[in-house]
């Protein structure tokens, strides 16, 4: 019942997207990794650009991680380009895209979700690719109050979706479950009086929609205040590669001369406070979010004739060069202040 009325819908109102039309797994695992914590509307003009630029899996490994971060630069949650630029160079050094469960979900990057999506897209594999809107969609349907964001939670909703799959239609069923989530069965408001599986979806009956899925609270949101110096000399401006093991691995910054998260900064503090007392504050209190950060951000600016010493992990960029270089959000946003 469940799963010939879920397909019924998926055939009459199923979105109509590029990737759909395709079986390619290269060009699927690209709008998967994309769409991770992206919506669809602004995710496709980046899969547009990425087949553009990188038609072929060999092309995106042939990239350097700069490319495919300034590629990636507005997306968000980096790691995924760094991990999809990663997952390249592996598909391109065993000469053909993986096409079992297993071996796709041991690129770099890949989840469970993930895997099942590009095993059932791609190759009809009969693997329940379950997302957030799968969750939902299950999670009302049939009353669970089981925390989708545990152990318990993932292996039960897991087992559910795989035994409502139909093995002869896994593409079909996985596309309408995400679809049914993301126009019928949605988040805030949903479509119930319209919807075709009223009769028997049991949040409806007992009134608990806005109630489930349930999630545990587990994340601590954290204030993070931070200084920034655009430093100018010359026409030229003092950038730094952001280290491993913190925000915005691998893009690129401007002089960092507070952050009261960071375990080690790249200036020395009496560098730093003098730098700042010459400088000309342009933006104050700028307000920008993470998952689990919420970011304060000072932003000064300062032009000097000569360079001053930095440490060696500073270099020294023509500002006509700046498009170049990958930057966090944050940065875009203070640099418009210039």
């Amino acid at each position: 019942m469940f799963t010939q009325t879920l397909l019924n819908w998926y055939h009459q109102h199923r979105r109509d997207l590029p990737w759909r039309h395709t079986q390619d797994p290269y060009a699927i695992w690209i709008s998967e990794i994309i769409l991770q914590q992206t919506r669809i509307q602004q995710g496709l003009d980046y899969w547009l650009r990425f087949m553009q630029r990188w038609p072929h899996v060999e092309d995106l490994a042939a990239a350097t991680q700069d490319e495919v971060l300034r590629q990636w630069q507005g997306l968000g949650y980096y790691s995924r380009a760094r991990n999809l630029h990663a997952a390249a160079k592996q598909i391109a050094a065993l000469g053909h895209f993986p096409d079992t469960l297993e071996d796709i979900r041991h690129l770099k990057g890949v989840g469970d979700y993930t895997a099942a999506a590009i095993a059932s897209f791609a190759f009809g594999i009969p693997a329940a690719a379950v997302d957030g809107n799968a969750y939902r969609v299950l999670a009302r349907h049939y009353g669970i109050d089981t925390p989708i964001n545990t152990t318990q939670g993932k292996k039960l909703f897991t087992t559910l979706a795989q035994s409502l799959l139909p093995a002869d239609q896994p593409a079909a069923f996985n596309q309408a479950m995400m679809d049914f989530g993301a126009i019928q069965c949605t988040p805030q408001s949903p479509r119930c009086i319209l919807c075709p599986l009223q009769d028997t979806c049991d949040a409806l009956h007992t009134g608990r929609i806005e109630g489930l899925p349930v999630k545990q609270r587990t994340l601590t949101i954290q204030t993070r205040r931070i200084t920034y110096l655009y430093l100018r000399c010359n026409h030229h401006t003092a950038l730094r590669r952001r280290p491993s093991g913190d925000i915005w691995q691998g893009l690129w910054e401007p002089l960092l001369t507070t952050d009261t998260l960071a375990k080690h900064m790249p200036l020395p503090e009496a560098t730093a406070q003098a730098l700042i007392a010459q400088a000309i504050p342009l933006r104050q209190n700028v307000k920008h979010i993470l998952t689990h950060r919420i970011l304060l951000a000072d932003f000064y600016f300062l032009e000097l004739p000569t360079r001053p010493a930095l440490t060696d992990s500073y270099t020294w960029i023509a500002e006509d060069q700046l498009d170049h270089y990958a930057l966090p959000r944050l940065i875009q946003i203070l640099f418009e202040a210039l």
